[in-house]
C-alpha cells in the first residue's frame, strides 16, 4: 500500500467522478465512502475523487478504500478562496454578501499531496474567517503537482459571470491559468437543471476557448444513489435546523447530485465527449500516494556519546537501584535486561525516554501524574524510570501483556495527569520538540441510531411523539453501545412491525440512510501527536476557535502513517488528591504526599479498611456508584488485592455472571475455595480459585501447557477478542501443551472451557492495580482526613449538578457541616475551615474568578473585613458592581459579620455608591502628584464635591426560612443550610424506589418512583394548545427533570407548586447520558407528622363557650396520640388568635378524628387534608404498584 500504483484508463467510453463531496463535507455530504467506492467498482470506473469542503478529513479512509477495490483515489478538496487577500474579512461575489469563493483542487502527483495539505493547514491557520480559506498568493506557492477545476456556481469565475463580469471572469481563468498552466488547469462545467448553470455553461465554454483551456465536465455529487436525494435533503435540514415543510429553507434542486453511472453522465452530454475525456485524462495524471508505515518516531536528546539504548539501559539500572537496593535482586535483574532487549529489538528506547521524559517534567512542576494506566504496569522499565509507580514483579504483572515480541506495534502507554494541567503538559512537548511537531488529534460524531430517528421524525415534520415512540423501540444499549438499526429490528419485535407500519416507515427509512453518516468533527480527550519532523509534512492540520492545533486525520489514520500517539488523559481524582493534600496543610498544618511509599507502605492502613468495610465508599475512586458500594459491603476488602479484585469485577460481564458472588462468598469463607489440580494454586489462589484477570489465563498457558509469554498473550486477545479460527488453532496447541505436561485430557479441556468462558469478563491486572492505588489513597483520605477530602471532592464536582448535591449529602451523613460562603473565610472552591467545609465564593450565581481573585487579595494585604462599610473601602471597585453584591449577600457571604440578608440587600446601595465615589476621590488625589506644584489641590476639590457619607441604616430583619433557602438554593443552585425534605426522609421512603442520583444507573424506559420538592417549573403548550409542565424535582442526592403532559398535569395541576413536597411515578428517558422523567402518577404525600404540624381546630369567637371547649376536649380525648392541637379563635372582623393545647390533648392524626371534630362542631372546625392525595393520568393503565405505607 506504500508504493504508488499505476492506475490506466483503458475504457474511453467510462468516466471518473472529480467533484465528490463525502460524509465528511459534514451535515452536506451523505456518501459514505464504501458505497461511492462499491459503486464506482460496480460501474468499472477506473478511480473517482473526494473533494470535500475545506478539508482533508476523509483522504485516508477514501485511499485505502479505493486501493482495496484496485481503483485510483484522486485526492483533493473543493477549498474556500478568499475574496481578496486570506489575510482580510471581504465580502464579494454576485450579490455581494459571499464571504468566499469554491475552487476544485486535486493533487496529482506526492508533491501535490504535501502541497494539499500545506494548503489545506494554513487555510485554517491564516485565512480562517468563518470557514479556513485559501487566496491566490497561497496557491501560487504550493501550486507544483496540482491539478485545479475552476469550480461550481460558487466559484470566482461563476460569481462574476452571475453578475454579467465577463471581463472579470477571463481575469480569473488568465490568473488561474499562469498558476497552474493550461496543462494543469481546467474549466469546470456541470449541469443540474439549475438557470444559473444554463447561462454560465456556454459562457465558460467560450471563455475556455478564447484562453486555450481544457474543460471537464463534472457532477456536484453529494450523495451516492439518486433515491438517497430525500435522506440528504434531511441531512440539510439537520445542518440548518428546519423542517422539510419549511418553504424558504436551504435546499438542493432536484435529486441529480448523486454518483452518476459513465453510460449516465455520456448520455446527458453527448456533444461533449472531449469533456468527459477529460476526466479520464485528469485521472490518469494523478497518482498521489498516502505513505504508511514510517518511522516518524521522535529522536530523544542524550547525553554526549550515549545512544537512546544506552541512555534507556542507565536510567532503567539508576531506577532500578533505588526501588530494589543495591546490587539489584538477581531475579529482577534477569527482568530488566529481558525487557530492555526486547525494547531494544523492537526499537522503542526513544519511546521509553520520551514518555519518561514527560513525567519527570510533570512531577518536577508540581504536576501530580497517576501510578499508571492500562497494560503499562507490568513493564519494570517503566516502573524503574518512573513511569509507573506500580512494581510489576510484587504485583504478578507480565511484560508480554504490555509489549509482545511476537506483535510489531507501537508500545501504548496512557498517562493520567491533574486534569486542570493537561493542557500544561501539551505546551510542554511543543516546546520540548518543536511548535510543529505536536499536536492534538480529531474525533468525528457520527449519527446513532436512536439520533438518526429524532431528527427524522423532526426534520421529516412527524410529531414528537411519533420520534419518542421509535426511540423507545430501540433495544437496551449493550455494555453502553446502542445498536446499529439493522440489528435493532432483529432485536425488537416493535422496531419490525413499526417499519411496516406506514406511519413509522418513512421515519425509519429515512433514519437508516442518516445513520452512520459524520454529524461534526471534535478533539480527542487524550490523544497527543508528536512527530520526528514538522507534521504538515505528513498530515493536515486545522486550528479550533479556542486555539487548539489539531490533526485533520484521526487517530487510527495518523498511527497508520508511523506518527507517535500518545495519550495525555486528565483525571479528576489526581486533582482532588493535590487539593486534599493543600487542604490538609492549610487547615491542619500537616504536610501529606500521597504518592510517598513510606506513606502507602503496604496499602493495609487498618482504619481505611475498616471505611471500605462499611460499604460508605461514596466519592471514593471507582468504588462509588450504588451498584459498587453493595458490592464493597458484601466483599469486605481486607487487603489492597481485595480492591484491585473489586475492579475488575464490577463490570458488565463478571456481574451478569455472578463472578463478583462468587469472589465474596469464598474470600468471606461462605463458600470453599477448590482447585481443579494443585498447580492451579499458585496462579488462582490470590483470587480465592476465581479467575479474575488476563494475566492469570496467559500464566495457566505457560505454566501448564507451555507456552511462551508471547504465545500466551496471543491466546490471550484471540479468545478476548473471539477471533474463532485462531481459538481453535490456540486450542489445539493449548490441549497439546497440556497433556506433554503430563495432565489429564479431560482436566486439560475443562480448562480450556474455562478460558473461552472467561472471555466474557477477564480484565488487565496491570490496570486494576494502578487504579487500585488511586482507589486506595482516595479512601485513606477520606478515612483519615474526611473534611479536607470532601471540600476537595465538591470543588472537582461544582459544575457539576447532579454530582454536587450527591456528595453535600454525604457530607451531612458525615457529620460535616457544610456553610455557606462567607467573604471572610471563603476562597473561590470550597474550603474547610477546622471541621467544616465553607462553600467557595465561585459558586455564587454571577460571580466570577476575577471578582473572588480580588476579594481574596483585599483580605490578604489588608486583613479580615470587619463589616461591609469596611468591606467596600478595601476591595477593588471593579467588586462593586451591584448585581455581584447582591448575590453574595443573598447567599449569605456576609452574615459571618453579623449582617443579615435582608437587613443589608436594603441599605446596601448607598453604602456602595458612597465607597465607589470616595475610591473616586482618592484616584483623583494620586492623580493630583503629578499635576504642576501650584494652584488647589484637586483632592481637595473632589473631596469638597462628593458626599462620603452614605447616610445607610443596616437592618437586623431577616427572611423567614422558607424564603431564605429559596434564595440560598437561587444563589447556589441548591440548598445548603438546610433543606425542604429535611425530617420527611422516614415518610418518603416509604414511597419511593429509586433516588434522583441513582436514576443514572437505571435504563431508557423504566418505570420508576421518586419523590422530591418542586424546585422550578416552566408552563409550556402543544400544538393543540394544550398545558403542559417541564419541572425538576430535587430530593437530597440529586435532581431530575420531570414531564408532566398534558393528560397528568389537568389531573394533577392543583398540587403541581413551586416548592411542593411530591411522590412522582413515571418513565425514564436516558438520551446520550442525560435523564429525563414522564410523569403518569403525582401524589402528594401527608408529611403532616414527618414535620411536626399540629392538628388545628378552628371556632368562631361566638363558639368559644365552656360546653364546647368541654366537648372539644372529649372529641380530642377518643383519639389519643402524639400530635400537638392548636384552636385558631377567628374574631366578626377576621383577626384571628391561636392557643396551643395542652399535651394531655395531643391525638393521632386520623380521618375518624376529623369526622367527629365535623359533626360536633360543623364543616368548618378542621381542614380535611389527612392523608395522601393521588393523582394519575387515566390512560395508564399499567405501571409499578403505588407503594403506600409499605404495601403495594
Amino acid at each position: 500500500m506504500g508504493s504508488d500504483q499505476d492506475v490506466t484508463t483503458g475504457d474511453r467510453d467510462s468516466f471518473v467522478h472529480l467533484h465528490v463531496h463525502t460524509e465528511y463535507s459534514m451535515l452536506d455530504g451523505a456518501s459514505k465512502i464504501d458505497e461511492l467506492m462499491d459503486k464506482v467498482a460496480a460501474d468499472g470506473q477506473p478511480g473517482v475523487a473526494i473533494t470535500d469542503h475545506g478539508v482533508l478529513f476523509g483522504l485516508v479512509d477514501f485511499f485505502k478504500a479505493a486501493r482495496k477495490r484496485d481503483l485510483n483515489p484522486i485526492l483533493g478538496s473543493e477549498v474556500y478562496q478568499a475574496i481578496g487577500s486570506r489575510r482580510d474579512q471581504q465580502l464579494g461575489g454576485s450579490d455581494g454578501r459571499q464571504r468566499y469563493y469554491h475552487l476544485t483542487t486535486l493533487a496529482a502527483d506526492d508533491t501535490g499531496y504535501r502541497n494539499l495539505i500545506n494548503l489545506s493547514t494554513r487555510a485554517y491557520l491564516e485565512g480562517y474567517w468563518y470557514k479556513p480559506r485559501v487566496d491566490k498568493e497561497l496557491l501560487a506557492e504550493h501550486s507544483d503537482g496540482m491539478i485545479v477545476l475552476s469550480g461550481c456556481l460558487g466559484s470566482e469565475v461563476n460569481q462574476h459571470l452571475l453578475k454579467d463580469d465577463v471581463d472579470g471572469a477571463r481575469q480569473a481563468l488568465s490568473d488561474f491559468r499562469d498558476i497552474y498552466t493550461a496543462e494543469r488547469f481546467f474549466v469546470e462545467l456541470m449541469d443540474h437543471g439549475i438557470a444559473e448553470q444554463k447561462k454560465t455553461f456556454p459562457q465558460l465554454e467560450k471563455l475556455a476557448k478564447d484562453l486555450g483551456l481544457r474543460t471537464v465536465i463534472t457532477n456536484d455529487s453529494h450523495y451516492t444513489e439518486q433515491e438517497d436525494s430525500e435522506a440528504h435533503d434531511a441531512l440539510l435540514c439537520i445542518q440548518t435546523g428546519s423542517r422539510i415543510t419549511d418553504v424558504d429553507r436551504f435546499r438542493f434542486s432536484g435529486p441529480d447530485y448523486f454518483v452518476k453511472t459513465a453510460a449516465q453522465m455520456r448520455a446527458q452530454y453527448p456533444d461533449h465527449r472531449h469533456a468527459l475525456d477529460a476526466t479520464l485524462d485528469i485521472a490518469e495524471m494523478c497518482h498521489a500516494n498516502i505513505e504508511f508505515g514510517l518511522d516518524l518516531l521522535p529522536a530523544f536528546p542524550c547525553p554526549p556519546g550515549m545512544s537512546e539504548s544506552d541512555f534507556l539501559r542507565h536510567k532503567v539500572w539508576e531506577g532500578a537501584k533505588a526501588r530494589y537496593g543495591d546490587p539489584v535482586p538477581e531475579a529482577v535483574a534477569r527482568r530488566v535486561d529481558y525487557e530492555l532487549d526486547v525494547i531494544d529489538q523492537m526499537g522503542f528506547p526513544a519511546y521509553f525516554l520520551i514518555v519518561a521524559d514527560l513525567c519527570e517534567h510533570a512531577r518536577s512542576v508540581g504536576i501530580r501524574v497517576g501510578p499508571g494506566r492500562g497494560s503499562a504496569g507490568g513493564s519494570v522499565v517503566a516502573y524503574c524510570t518512573d513511569i509507573t509507580r506500580v512494581d510489576p514483579i510484587k504485583h504478578k504483572l507480565i511484560f508480554e501483556r504490555f509489549l509482545n515480541p511476537a506483535r510489531a506495534s507501537m508500545p501504548d502507554i496512557d498517562i493520567d495527569f491533574d486534569d486542570r494541567r493537561r493542557g500544561e503538559m501539551i505546551r510542554y512537548a511543543a516546546t520540548r520538540y518543536g511548535d510543529d511537531h505536536v499536536a492534538q488529534i480529531v474525533t468525528f460524531g457520527t449519527i446513532k441510531a436512536k439520533s438518526a430517528i429524532r431528527d427524522a421524525a423532526r426534520v421529516l415534520d412527524e410529531s414528537f411523539k411519533v420520534g419518542d415512540d421509535l426511540a423507545k423501540m430501540m433495544p437496551p444499549p449493550v455494555q453502553g453501545k446502542e445498536s446499529p438499526l439493522s440489528e435493532a429490528y432483529g432485536k425488537s419485535h416493535e422496531l419490525r412491525e413499526a417499519r411496516e407500519d406506514p406511519t413509522y416507515k418513512r421515519v425509519l427509512e429515512t433514519a437508516e440512510k442518516l445513520e452512520g453518516l459524520k454529524r461534526q468533527h471534535g478533539i480527542h480527550a487524550a490523544a497527543v501527536l508528536i512527530g520526528a519532523k514538522p507534521l504538515t509534512e505528513t498530515l493536515p492540520l486545522l486550528r479550533t476557535e479556542h486555539g487548539e492545533i489539531v490533526t485533520q486525520y484521526e487517530m487510527n489514520a495518523s498511527e497508520a502513517i508511523g506518527l507517535l500517539k500518545m495519550d495525555f488523559l486528565g483525571l479528576r481524582n489526581l486533582t482532588i488528591l493535590s487539593d486534599a493534600e493543600r487542604h490538609i496543610q492549610a487547615n491542619r498544618g500537616i504536610t501529606v504526599d500521597l504518592d510517598d511509599p513510606e506513606l502507602l507502605g503496604e496499602m493495609d492502613d487498618p482504619t481505611t479498611f475498616e471505611m471500605l468495610g462499611t460499604g460508605d465508599t461514596l466519592g471514593v475512586f471507582q468504588l462509588d456508584s450504588t451498584g459498587m458500594q453493595a458490592l464493597v459491603r458484601r466483599l469486605k476488602p481486607t487487603r489492597f488485592e481485595d480492591i484491585s479484585a473489586l475492579l475488575a469485577l464490577y463490570r458488565p460481564g463478571p456481574l451478569g455472571m455472578d463472578m463478583h458472588i462468587a469472589f465474596a462468598d469464598r474470600k468471606n469463607g461462605v463458600e470453599d475455595v477448590t482447585f481443579d489440580h494443585p498447580d492451579l494454586e499458585p496462579i488462582l489462589g490470590e483470587t480465592h480459585g476465581v479467575i479474575v484477570y488476563q494475566e492469570q489465563v496467559m500464566q495457566i498457558a505457560t505454566d501448564l501447557c507451555g507456552f511462551s509469554m508471547a504465545e500466551a498473550d496471543a491466546l490471550r486477545k484471540a479468545v478476548g477478542k473471539k477471533i474463532r479460527e485462531l481459538m481453535e488453532a490456540q486450542k489445539e496447541q493449548f490441549i497439546a501443551g497440556g497433556l506433554a505436561g503430563g495432565y489429564d485430557r479431560a482436566f486439560i479441556a475443562n480448562l480450556w472451557d474455562l478460558i473461552e468462558k472467561f472471555a466474557e469478563y477477564g480484565f488487565n491486572k496491570s490496570h486494576t492495580v494502578a487504579y487500585g492505588v488511586v482507589s486506595y489513597q482516595t479512601a485513606w483520605l477520606k478515612a483519615h482526613y474526611p473534611v479536607e477530602y470532601m471540600a476537595a471532592l465538591l470543588t472537582s464536582v461544582k459544575n457539576n449538578k447532579d454530582n454536587k448535591p450527591l456528595y453535600l449529602n454525604e457530607c451531612r451523613r458525615m457529620g460535616i457541616s457544610v456553610l455557606p460562603p462567607d467573604v471572610n473565610e471563603s476562597g473561590s472552591d470550597f474550603t474547610p475551615r477546622d471541621d467544616a467545609i465553607l462553600f467557595g465564593l465561585s459558586a455564587v450565581r454571577g460571580v466570577g474568578e476575577g471578582i473572588v481573585e480580588q476579594i481574596v487579595t483585599a483580605r490578604r494585604e489588608q486583613g479580615r473585613f470587619e463589616d461591609f462599610r469596611d468591606f467596600c473601602a478595601k476591595v477593588d471597585g471593579q467588586v462593586l458592581n451591584k448585581r455581584s453584591l447582591e448575590n453574595l449577600i443573598l447567599a449569605g457571604a456576609f452574615a459571618g459579620m453579623g449582617h443579615t440578608r435582608k437587613g443589608l440587600v436594603a441599605a446596601y446601595e448607598p453604602i456602595v455608591e458612597a465607597a465607589q465615589a470616595r475610591k473616586k476621590a482618592e484616584a483623583a488625589g494620586q492623580f493630583s502628584l503629578f499635576d504642576d506644584m501650584g494652584g488647589d489641590s484637586p483632592a481637595e476639590d473632589a473631596g469638597d464635591a462628593v458626599d462620603l457619607d452614605d447616610g445607610a441604616i443596616i437592618g437586623e430583619d431577616e427572611f423567614d426560612k422558607s424564603q431564605r433557602l429559596k434564595l440560598e438554593r437561587e444563589m447556589l443552585g441548591l440548598y445548603v443550610s438546610d433543606h425542604p425534605l429535611f425530617g420527611t426522609e422516614r415518610v418518603l421512603e416509604k414511597y419511593v424506589d429509586t433516588t434522583c442520583a441513582q436514576l443514572q444507573e437505571k435504563k431508557d424506559n423504566d418505570n420508576v418512583t421518586i419523590g422530591g420538592v418542586l424546585t422550578s417549573q416552566t408552563k409550556k403548550f402543544t400544538r393543540k394548545g394544550d398545558t403542559y409542565l417541564v419541572a425538576t424535582v430535587e430530593d437530597l442526592v440529586g435532581s431530575v427533570e420531570v414531564v408532566f403532559w398534558p393528560a397528568t398535569y389537568r389531573v394533577a395541576h392543583e398540587v403541581l407548586q413551586e416548592d411542593a413536597v411530591l411522590v412522582i411515578t413515571g418513565r425514564l428517558e436516558v438520551r446520550d447520558g442525560a435523564v429525563k422523567l414522564t410523569a403518569n402518577k403525582v401524589a402528594a404525600p401527608d408529611l403532616s407528622d414527618a414535620l411536626g404540624a399540629p392538628v388545628v381546630v378552628t371556632f368562631a369567637t361566638q363558639q368559644c363557650t365552656s360546653d364546647a371547649v368541654t366537648g372539644l376536649k372529649k372529641v380530642l380525648g377518643n383519639h389519643p396520640g402524639a400530635v400537638p392541637v392548636h384552636l385558631r379563635v377567628v374574631g366578626g372582623d377576621g383577626a384571628q388568635s391561636i392557643y396551643r393545647l395542652g399535651d394531655d390533648l395531643r391525638v393521632e392524626r386520623r380521618a375518624g378524628l376529623f369526622g367527629e371534630l365535623k359533626a360536633t362542631f360543623g364543616p368548618d372546625a378542621i381542614e380535611d387534608r389527612v392523608g395522601d392525595r393521588v393523582f394519575a393520568d387515566a390512560r395508564e393503565a399499567e405501571g409499578p404498584p403505588w407503594r403506600r405505607n409499605g404495601s403495594g
